[in-house]
């Protein structure tokens, strides 16, 4: 059991004792954040309120990408099953956001039935309406991967007006409210005919402020040769450059992930590395699944406040008895100077307002007489929570790190590579040998023994100091050859016989290859006449 205890004297005299992260952030949102959101109507410009469910629920991936970039194939791929509802094809073929979720038996679950099940965290999608439930279902299945996270898998975004007539719902606002919930969100490129459409560009831009969660993966790129694969892949850089306004470049994986044979298979190892790099990042989401939900209150917490400034401004601002109009169409037009004042008065960050065009446009409906005036006490609180509790609930976000074991994604996809001839880097490195009867070094030791008894051995070994002088020829850092040397100083007494040279050089020649050195040697690289030496 885990205890945090509050240490603000204007908190009550009873300590607080929470039992998880999840409990200390519901407690902390319904008694400090979520009366200045009702306050001042921040769940009708921004956000809908946030429920139990929202900080109990797994993990989850959003997919995103325009129509027939594989985004339900990569979902197959790593369920290693097929999930209900799910329809693959050349066309556009998935017109629904299914959200796939472990269940005991599999079913489908319709949307209006969805949004009214308090275990689910997609109860304020009812907003949206009957046209955007209709087209909203969970696809419930028994399947390892899915108890540690869940998938939603999104229409494949089409181009032009058809995109925004047909669909009769705001397709980049459900997305906004999925990427304010989600912890990662994967948007697909097919490599063979990269495009990126209008309105797709649109739904990356409706994802700003979340571009820490953001990884592209360019698919199905074993359908193109080495040197198109170059080109796809500067071009889309290029591309997402201009529409992803950050300074850092965003992950792209590259690979083909469906389970079909690479039709091109020069860059085999490249996919393979790129997976792996994948799989680790998804698999990493339940181990920092506490933390993403305390950094998207804090994001939502410092939203608040800037928003409960911008209202009660515009309150103080407005005429109570004439003129209500004209006022209220002169203090919209000049939003982006009340966005100025208020970032002197109470130095807050330009990135912390929220987009003043859609911001003015919201107010448009708004009647600005009904809005609060700036009461500081709950502006208080927001402070206290954000300067105190959160500090404390860090502590406990390691404590619960530290008590259970490190939870990461199992199952499908993730245990095909994990064991066995066909893991990542098998064979390779300083695994090559791993299953030969013969030790791998033998095959170079002739070249090496013309070496080491070119360094004056003594008694059968060579000194440290005349080892350093041929070790160093290779041009590699000393601290890889340092740590090269205490893996080929078997019996640990400062000097290197004729096997441990031959293996100190076999170990130099991996890294040069570009592989990475073991923490400790394995058993098939120790030489053969100190296999019984005991650790």
């Amino acid at each position: 059991m885990f205890s945090w205890l509050g240490t603000d004297e204007r908190r009550k005299k009873e300590p607080e004792v929470f039992q998880t992260v999840s409990e200390g952030l519901k407690k902390l949102y319904k008694t400090k954040l979520l009366p200045l959101e009702e306050s001042y109507k921040f769940h009708e410009f921004h956000s809908p309120a946030l429920e139990d469910a929202d900080f109990d629920n797994k993990p989850m991936v959003l997919l995103v990408g325009q129509y027939s970039t594989g985004k339900t194939s990569f979902i197959r791929y790593l369920l290693e099953q097929d999930f209900p509802g799910m329809r693959i094809g050349p066309e556009p073929t998935t017109d629904s956001f299914i959200a796939v979720m472990h269940g005991d038996t599999e079913g489908v679950i319709p949307g209006n039935a969805l949004v009214v099940d308090p275990k689910k965290p997609f109860r304020k999608l009812n907003a949206f309406g009957n046209a955007f439930l209709n087209r909203f279902v969970c696809a419930q299945l028994p399947n390892p991967v899915l108890e540690s996270i869940s998938v939603i898998d999104t229409p494949g975004i089409l181009s032009g007006e058809k995109q925004r007539i047909s669909r009769g719902y705001d397709f980049a606002a459900v997305l906004e409210w999925f990427a304010e919930r989600v912890d990662r969100i994967i948007l697909l490129f097919d490599a063979h005919k990269l495009d990126i459409s209008d309105e797709f560009s649109e739904v990356i831009k409706a994802l700003k402020n979340h571009e820490d969660k953001i990884r592209v993966v360019l698919n199905k790129a074993d359908q193109i040769e080495t040197q198109q694969l170059m080109r796809v892949y500067g071009a889309l850089m290029w591309s997402l450059g201009k529409i992803v306004n950050t300074p850092e470049v965003i992950r792209v994986y590259i690979g083909s992930f469906w389970s079909h044979p690479l039709l091109i298979p020069d860059n085999r190892k490249l996919f393979e590395a790129e997976e792996q790099d994948l799989f680790k990042d998804i698999q990493s989401l339940p181990r920092n699944a506490a933390l993403r939900k305390l950094n998207d209150l804090i994001k939502r917490a410092r939203l608040a406040k800037v928003h409960a400034y911008i209202i009660s401004s515009l309150k103080k601002e407005m005429p109570s008895v004439f003129g209500k109009e004209n006022k209220k169409k002169e203090l919209i037009g000049s939003l982006g100077d009340i966005y100025k004042r208020i970032e002197r008065e109470h130095q807050i960050s330009p990135g912390d307002f929220p987009n003043l065009k859609k911001m003015q446009d919201q107010l448009q409906a708004q009647d600005l007489t009904k809005f609060q005036p700036l009461k500081p006490k709950l502006l208080e609180a927001v402070d206290d929570m954000l300067a105190n509790d959160i500090a404390s609930l860090m502590i406990l976000v390691r404590q619960e790190e530290t008590q259970r074991p490190n939870p990461v994604v199992k199952g499908g996809a993730f245990d095909g590579t994990l064991d066995g001839p066909f893991g990542h880097g098998y064979g390779e490195g300083a695994g090559e040998g791993i299953d030969e009867a013969e030790w791998v070094v033998a095959r170079d030791k002739p070249a090496y023994d013309e070496i080491f008894y070119t360094l004056s051995p003594v008694n059968g070994k060579v000194t440290g100091a005349n080892a350093k002088k041929e070790m160093v020829k290779s041009k590699l850092p000393n601290t890889v050859l340092g740590k090269i040397w205490k893996l080929a100083d078997i019996d640990k007494d400062g000097m290197l016989d004729d096997e441990e040279f031959a293996l100190a050089n076999h170990l130099i020649k991996v890294k040069l290859e570009g592989h990475e050195l073991p923490a400790e040697l394995p058993a098939h690289l120790v030489p053969p006449s100190k296999r019984k030496i005991p650790d």
